[in-house]
């Protein structure tokens, strides 16, 4: 049963999911509420710059002519590693992470925390291990540098 939900439920419908799961909770009648000075500016900021992370990922993809589709890894043409891949395996889904985490900030919502850490572990178990897995499976050791150079997140 799990390994059927792997690679299944494409990245942007997930941050979709639970950035509609934080706008419900923060607006139920719990005692939950945070005061954060300026949210709306700081979530605007991380919004943006989670914004710019996602789309050099996808512009690295697209430069190398390979898959930004993450439902099949083995469509993977290449390991891409230079630019913000030297940096993180994985920018387009730290940018959706710091897009949640925007969100988060402007609705100022204790609710949203447990939210990001679940967004972070789904994420992980059935869309980037199971990525990591075919990679290593069609790249072998170029796989396995890089793994070992880049962070999987940041």
């Amino acid at each position: 049963m799990i390994k059927s939900l792997e690679c299944r439920v494409p990245p942007l419908a997930l941050v979709a999911l639970f950035a509609t799961l934080n706008w419900l909770l923060s607006t139920a009648p719990l005692q939950a509420r945070l005061t954060i000075p300026g949210a709306e500016w700081l979530a605007g900021i991380v919004a943006i710059f989670g914004a710019l992370v996602a789309l050099l990922g996808v512009l690295a993809f697209r430069k190398a002519n390979t898959t930004v589709d993450p439902r099949d890894p083995n469509q993977a043409a290449q390991i891409v590693s230079t630019g913000i891949y030297g940096r993180s395996r994985n920018p387009m889904y730290v940018g959706f992470f710091l897009g949640l985490v925007a969100w988060a900030i402007y609705l100022q919502h204790l609710t949203a925390l447990p939210l990001l850490v679940l967004f972070v572990g789904y994420l992980t178990r059935f869309q980037i291990v199971p990525e990591e897995r075919l990679l290593q499976a069609k790249f072998g050791e170029e796989f396995t540098l890089y793994r070992r150079q880049t962070r999987r997140w940041w």
